[in-house]
């Protein structure tokens, strides 16, 4: 199956994210393990999560995805870790927010323990802290590094400028640098990616592994007129994001191309991303095995170049 490298670093990933926001939420923990165990048979090598999952569902606190990927890991023993890559964020939760020194080394360790692993292959800030210098945020991740608790940094929800800053302090003084970024980023959500922060990522090699690549699931084509969402806890962001003429007319130029393909929405939505510039691997979720089986099947499908340029052409910020 074909890899792709993120940023300089020598890590490789198959081009799709398993998204871990799901894990001990959505998904129970049988479950998990069944969608887990799916990833490493099928091929999918990064499991994407955060020590804030899934600290805003009713009576949890945060890392309870850590620990759920903690369980399995340990049920399963080397060998599944050997096959898979583990990426978790720092900085958005609640009881971990900023990227300070003492907080990211601290949540290091938290990480490091609900995971049960020696070291996180990918690091990731998972916001920026406009009130933390540059310096401060590289020079503590390069502890980290340096210590061998982590291979590889990302970073998530960054503006051009502190990417840039970061990048050049990270080149300036020898330290490691990102070498991910992780944006909302979609068919529907392009305004926010397209333009400068795509440039710079060009620019610097560094990888993307965008969020939301189906859009909360509207990609999907499942949420088309108001009684729609109510099959969801997400129904009031997709109703306020993305139920309108626009994405309405994006999930017609995708119906078209699903009939010309024989493909879903879901792997078009993700197939396209597939096709970007710059993209390592577009993370979705699935909460049962049947929802990741469709998934799977982006990784085979080839849009030609018409597809593509309906599916550009309608959804043009």
């Amino acid at each position: 199956m074909e890899t792709r490298r993120l940023g300089r670093s020598d890590l490789r990933v198959t081009p799709l994210a398993f998204g871990g926001n799901v894990f001990g939420w959505t998904a129970d923990q049988a479950t998990s393990f069944r969608l887990l165990d799916r990833c490493v048979d099928a091929g999918v090598s990064l499991i994407d999560t955060a020590d804030v999952y899934s600290a805003w569902a009713p009576g949890h606190a945060g890392g309870e995805s850590e620990s759920v990927i903690g369980a399995w890991l340990k049920a399963r023993g080397p060998s599944a870790r050997a096959k898979v890559l583990i990426a978790t964020k720092v900085g958005m939760w609640g009881n971990r927010q900023g990227l300070k020194k003492a907080n990211i080394l601290g949540a290091c360790d938290d990480s490091l323990r609900r995971l049960g692993v020696d070291a996180i292959d990918l690091y990731q800030s998972h916001r920026d802290d406009a009130e933390t210098s540059v310096e401060e945020t590289m020079e503590a991740f390069a502890l980290l590094v340096k210590a061998g608790k982590v291979r590889a940094l990302g970073a998530s929800n960054f503006a051009p400028d502190r990417l840039r800053e970061s990048l050049a302090f990270s080149a300036k003084n020898g330290l490691p640098r990102y070498e991910t970024l992780q944006p909302l980023y979609n068919l529907y959500d392009r305004a926010g990616f397209e333009g400068p922060l795509q440039e710079l990522c060009a620019q610097e090699g560094v990888s993307l592994i965008p969020y939301y690549g189906l859009a909360a699931g509207f990609l999907t084509g499942k949420y088309r007129v108001a009684a729609d969402l109510k099959q969801s806890v997400r129904g009031s962001r997709i109703e306020a994001s993305y139920l309108n003429a626009r994405g309405l007319k994006i999930l017609a130029a995708m119906d078209q191309v699903a009939a010309a393909s024989g493909a879903t929405l879901a792997q078009i939505s993700l197939a396209w991303l597939m096709t970007r510039k710059t993209i390592a691997a577009p993370i979705a979720s699935a909460t049962s095995l049947v929802q990741f089986e469709e998934l799977l099947g982006a990784l085979t499908l080839s849009l030609t170049p018409a597809h593509l340029a309906a599916l550009d052409a309608a959804s043009a910020p």
